[in-house]
């Protein structure tokens, strides 16, 4: 088996790591970054020549938002690329069934009732969003399961229909609650906003099961390209994979996004370039996808941190400008087979 593929992502993952930990307003240059790092190791005894406010912008502020843009990107290409799998289609993404916009509304109404004094606390908007996105992928399958079976395009049908739904209730909700607007919209073109290391633990659990489970499901989605029919006749309980499938990426997505609001584009772009890199096998495509998504929302969100500093950009806008011409690219390179 070839590992180079892994060791080319790995060590792309590991420089996106240091970069974002090292930049912002107070530059941090990466061999002290090290030596911070390693001075909080057991067993090492080291005397700190760096200020002590760096301690505490790198192990309160950089890591914790490191941390967490990494496992949201992780988290968003490897549902992606499941999805494509899935759904046998370029042009899936983890948003496609309803996340996104299950997501938004549970996030704009959890603002509006913080804005009427009636929901408090750190974790009531990402609850919330959690709640939108989970609740909203559960209505399009049960919409999609008719008669014990259910096909990837009455799955897709009824993700349009209820992310309709959802997201006109958000813009009414928007437009109905003044106060809040520019703090929804904010959330909704996406960015880790939340500080410290409170939203890392409480996303990580889910976001490790979805991703977990779903590096599980390569084999099955490999024969799942054959069709259903012909997966189902080669011995490949097609149901049961797909609940698993779309339960897990579900899981992992709902995680990310109640966290960071919606990030376009990175649950697209990522399997895709892996699948033009090293092929179209699940069982490498999902975990060379899950370390790419991480490095690649790193660096766009270094760049919307260090693009108009000090003011910083919603990552989103970043993925969408960069992911909108890629999407083109793939609609035309695919467009006889769409």
């Amino acid at each position: 088996m070839n590992n180079r593929p892994y060791w080319i992502t790995f060590l792309l993952l590991l420089a996106a790591l240091v970069l974002s930990a090292a930049n912002g307003a107070v530059f941090i240059s990466p061999a002290t970054l090290l030596q911070m790092l390693a001075s909080k190791l057991p067993g090492v005894s080291m005397h700190p020549d760096w200020p002590k406010a760096f301690e505490v912008i790198l192990f309160q502020i950089r890591l914790p938002h490191t941390a967490l843009v990494a496992l949201t990107g992780a988290a968003l290409a490897a549902s992606g690329g499941a999805y494509q799998g899935l759904f046998r289609n370029p042009l899936a993404d983890p948003y496609l069934i309803g996340v996104a916009a299950g997501a938004g509304l549970g996030a704009v109404l959890a603002m509006v009732l913080r804005e009427q004094g009636r929901l408090t606390g750190l974790y009531g908007v990402p609850l919330a969003a959690f709640i939108g996105a989970v609740l909203t992928v559960g209505v399009v399958y049960l919409l999609a399961y008719r008669h014990n079976t259910e096909t990837t395009t009455t799955l897709i049908l009824a993700g349009v229909a209820v992310s309709s739904f959802a997201t006109a209730l958000t813009s009414y909700l928007m437009l109905r609650s003044q106060g809040e607007l520019r703090r929804s919209m904010a959330w909704l073109f996406g960015g880790a906003t939340l500080n410290g290391w409170e939203p890392v633990v409480a996303a990580t659990p889910y976001i490790l099961l979805g991703s977990g489970i779903l590096l599980t499901t390569g084999h099955a989605l490999n024969v799942l390209q054959f069709g259903e029919e012909q997966a189902g006749q080669l011995g490949l309980s097609v149901r049961k994979a797909k609940s698993l499938i779309i339960f897990s990426a579900s899981l992992a997505t709902a995680a990310a996004v109640a966290f960071t609001g919606i990030i376009g584009f990175i649950g697209l772009i990522i399997p895709h370039v892996v699948r033009i890199l090293w092929g179209p096998d699940y069982r490498r495509l999902l975990p060379l996808s899950l370390l790419g998504g991480a490095s690649a929302l790193l660096l766009a969100d270094l760049l919307a941190r260090l693009l108009l500093a000090p003011q910083e950009l919603p990552v989103g806008i970043i993925t969408s400008l960069a992911g909108a011409p890629f999407f083109l690219w793939i609609l035309w390179r695919n467009r006889k087979k769409i």
